[in-house]
């Protein structure tokens, strides 16, 4: 005789979702085997941003060269990286391999996930669970690409290149690399998932359209900020970052709009 869902304790509900997490748990592993013997290929997508070969290496090269102006250019005089451990290479790639197993198996978990809680879900819950999933997914894409070949490449040319005092030199650690294009990529995949958020706070009634244009000027503010600091000393580098990111401002303005104003409808009518 199957348990009322709603009268499980966690760790029935846990026990009911055991199969699943052994799925998941099984792809993991094959996942992480895979990453790790494919290392080269992992390791030529982490090194990209800071190759001349990169597409926006190369596309800031040919805006240098219609310009004239060779500020533009980023990353093509290149830099050596080092590894300072004895261990250092062989944990990077334990942690590569584990990293590229959690990001590409999220797909995976998540519909795991779905399946387990679809049966408790009605028509229209399961609508949305569905279009939820699906916007999630393309925002935090969205964000990775955006963090992979835009910001990575001209952080990393402007931070390798920045110097305190002309005595001393930098020595770029691997590790110090790899955290860098990676924080990177995972910060801009949660920024671009702020349609989501706003969304929510929205049907909520937490967030307005209203607020988020009174404060329209204030955001362009700080994204401009934001921009400056982490792009090198040229404008078009400033506006390749804020323009998307206040794009994105913009739309959610729109959604919040919209859903809050529906929301209130739909409250009213109650």
């Amino acid at each position: 005789m199957e348990k009322d869902a709603n009268n499980m304790t966690f760790f029935e509900h846990l026990d009911a979702m055991r199969p699943g997490l052994k799925h998941i748990a099984v792809v993991f592993f094959l996942v992480f085997i895979t990453s790790f013997c494919l290392k080269d290929y992992i390791m030529a997508i982490i090194l990209g941003p800071m190759s001349d070969w990169f597409p926006s290496n190369r596309f800031m090269a040919y805006m240098a060269d219609i310009t004239g102006k060779d500020i533009l250019r980023i990353n093509h005089d290149g830099f050596t990286l080092i590894n300072t451990a004895i261990a250092g290479q062989f944990n990077m790639h334990i942690m590569l391999a584990l990293y590229s197993a959690l990001i590409l198996s999220i797909p995976y978990t998540l519909f795991e996930i779905w399946l387990f809680i679809k049966p408790a879900l009605t028509q229209n819950e399961i609508r949305g669970g569905k279009l939820f999933f699906f916007l999630s997914t393309l925002c935090m894409l969205i964000g990775l690409m955006f963090g992979y070949f835009v910001l990575s490449p001209i952080a990393v040319d402007f931070l390798s290149g920045y110097t305190l005092s002309a005595s001393i030199t930098n020595f770029i650690d691997i590790s110090s690399y790899i955290g860098c294009v990676l924080n990177l990529c995972l910060t801009t995949s949660i920024v671009f998932l702020l349609p989501i958020f706003v969304y929510f706070l929205a049907r909520m009634r937490i967030l307005s359209g209203a607020f988020m244009k009174k404060y329209r000027k204030h955001a362009l503010v700080i994204l401009a900020i934001l921009s400056a600091i982490i792009t090198p000393p040229d404008i078009m580098s400033m506006f390749l970052v804020v323009i998307p990111l206040y794009g994105l401002y913009e739309l959610s303005i729109c959604i919040a709009a919209k859903t809050y104003k529906a929301k209130e409808v739909t409250t009213q009518e109650a």
